[in-house]
């Protein structure tokens, strides 16, 4: 098990669970140091003190908070273990919700939570059944890292997860980045859903950090005296170019069906208002219609049925 980052309890209701918070993710980002190209010299970063330009240790640092210009008042970690919080040493459940109602733009890093002894399986396990079987999620607040936070909690596979969440006035409104109104054809739109179907999948599992993987052969290439890789090719779109939507559309169809192995069929689609065009196209079949309908029933007015001329023919 990774090393616990936090320890503490859920508490539910008059229930109470020892749990260790535990992080549900790994970085596997690869980072760089930075040096001094002419020697090679590591640079490293400092913290000097501004008064007297000494280099200090993390035991001689503490926190503070600049209340004006010239003053900061200083606050110690002892003064905020003793906050009077309910949260400081629990996960408080605040209430159950249903899934689909939190904005995923809120939900930051997630935690797994450990029981923290036999005494805690029980109540776990309590909690874990009941978010199953109502199908719901938790939504709870705790403090950590010196301020309160927002939480929620769900089930995965057999274990209950914590995301920390945003609260909702640190969420901005994306009204201002909306695009004005534009209009539509409905090919477009159609086109586009079916590119949506042709790239479906059942899940994300099989996808790969292809940058860290060229990155990592890139180093390795560097450090044993090799040639480096080459380049991907490819042609890069103009920044700016204008762009035919619906030819995109299609050639966008096409790719993903033939990646897929399907048949790569595209049905030309002409942009437009097809509205219009149905519309034009019905008025004049139906004008087509009745000329040909009053055509054929002039000409049956001016024409002898074949019985009288039959007749005619007798009399004579």
């Amino acid at each position: 098990m990774p090393r616990p980052l936090w320890t503490g309890a859920i508490s539910f209701g008059l229930v109470t669970i020892p749990i260790k918070v535990v992080s549900a993710t790994e970085n596997h980002a690869i980072s760089f140091h930075q040096y001094h190209r002419e020697d090679m010299g590591r640079i490293r970063t400092r913290k000097v003190c501004e008064l007297d330009g000494e280099v200090l240790s993390q035991d001689e640092i503490g926190k503070g908070y600049e209340v004006a210009k010239d003053r900061t008042v200083p606050v110690t970690d002892e003064e905020l273990d003793r906050m009077p919080l309910p949260t400081a040493k629990a996960i408080e459940i605040v209430a159950f919700v249903e899934a689909g109602s939190i904005d995923p733009v809120r939900i930051s890093d997630s935690y797994y939570l450990a029981v923290d002894g036999q005494v805690a399986a029980k109540p776990y396990t309590l909690l874990r059944r009941a978010l199953e079987r109502s199908d719901k999620v938790a939504v709870a607040k705790f403090a950590w890292h010196n301020r309160e936070r927002l939480g929620l909690l769900r089930v995965r596979d057999d274990a209950i997860v914590l995301h920390s969440m945003r609260w909702p006035d640190e969420i901005r409104s994306p009204e201002s980045l909306a695009p004005r109104e534009t209009e539509l054809d409905e090919d477009e739109i159609e086109r586009a859903v079916q590119l949506t179907d042709s790239m479906a999948l059942d899940g994300i599992s099989g996808f790969r950090d292809r940058y860290r993987e060229a990155l990592e052969e890139l180093i390795a290439a560097k450090s044993e005296g090799k040639a480096l890789p080459a380049a991907a090719g490819g042609e890069e779109e103009e920044p700016g170019k204008v762009m035919d939507l619906m030819a995109a559309l299609n050639a966008s169809v096409k790719a993903a069906k033939e990646t897929r192995g399907e048949d790569a069929t595209v049905h030309e689609m002409t942009p437009g208002k097809p509205r219009a065009r149905k519309k034009a196209a019905s008025a004049a079949k139906k004008t087509a219609s009745r000329k040909t309908a009053s055509g054929k029933t002039a000409a049956a007015g001016k024409q002898p049925s074949r019985k009288t001329a039959a007749k005619k023919r007798t009399a004579s």
